[in-house]
């Protein structure tokens, strides 16, 4: 299994903390939120490699991070702002032809904290194999599902419906940045970047995979933090700080 860690945005609504680091190197509980990816990543015996797919700006930010960790490697998708970036699907098909992994992906977002144990979600990925599996949190509110994207799911746990910030929700489940994509469906990647559909949200690959394909949801429990803006930033390192005293 290859993990790849998406952080090739620029963070810009955390400004001023992210105009020279970015958002991932920020510190939560007084850990930086990658060193908390990265150990529950590396908990999942299956993964023998971790990839960050950054940008230009914040390449050597990571690369000096990284240190001389040898199952870890930063990859530069060469833009300089947001204007010229890839988009974070773009950026995976960056790893995918750089690399050409024969492997399972587990796929996560730089911004993403969760409390949920990842060798459950990869269990449950390679349970559903040889289909695509996503991570979903139950917002509990309709109001605020309005702000995600809303998946629907059948008794068996296969997503049957996925709508990006809809005016009516018809569940609370909201998407989560992190993904299952067994090495059986990598070429559905490659035909998603075929299409004219957005690059941008890998939520747009997952959305369209619920439509010509299979996926499947996995219900995380505990906490969930979308670290996009001050608010959450200020959350999660509060919550964490409070819960690791």
């Amino acid at each position: 299994m290859v993990a790849i860690i998406l952080a090739a945005g620029y963070g810009t609504r955390l400004y001023p903390l992210t105009l020279d680091k970015p958002k991932a190197l920020l510190t939560v509980g007084g850990k930086a939120i990658l060193d908390r990816l990265v150990s529950k990543i590396k908990l999942v015996k299956e993964c023998k490699e971790i990839d960050i797919v950054t940008n230009e700006k914040f390449y050597k930010n990571f690369e000096a991070w990284r240190g001389k960790s040898p199952d870890i490697e930063v990859i530069n998708d060469g833009t300089g702002s947001n204007k010229t970036r890839l988009g974070a699907i773009g950026d995976i098909n960056l790893v995918l032809q750089k690399k050409n992994p024969a492997e399972d992906l587990l796929i996560t977002g730089s911004d993403n904290l969760f409390e949920l144990d990842l060798r459950e979600f990869a269990l449950f990925g390679r349970a559903n194999r040889p289909f695509s599996s996503i991570a979903l949190f139950d917002v509990k509110d309709k109001g605020l599902a309005k702000r995600y994207g809303i998946c629907e799911l059948d008794k068996d746990c296969r997503v049957t419906d996925f709508e990006e910030k809809p005016e009516v929700p018809k569940s609370t489940l909201a998407a989560t940045a992190l993904y299952f994509i067994p090495k059986e469906k990598i070429a559905k990647i490659f035909d998603y970047m075929k299409t004219d559909l957005p690059k941008d949200a890998p939520g747009n690959l997952m959305k369209w995979l619920a439509k010509v394909d299979k996926l499947f949801g996995y219900v995380i429990s505990g906490a969930w933090y979308d670290i996009g803006d001050m608010k959450s930033l200020k959350k999660a390192d509060e919550d964490f700080t409070k819960r690791e005293k």
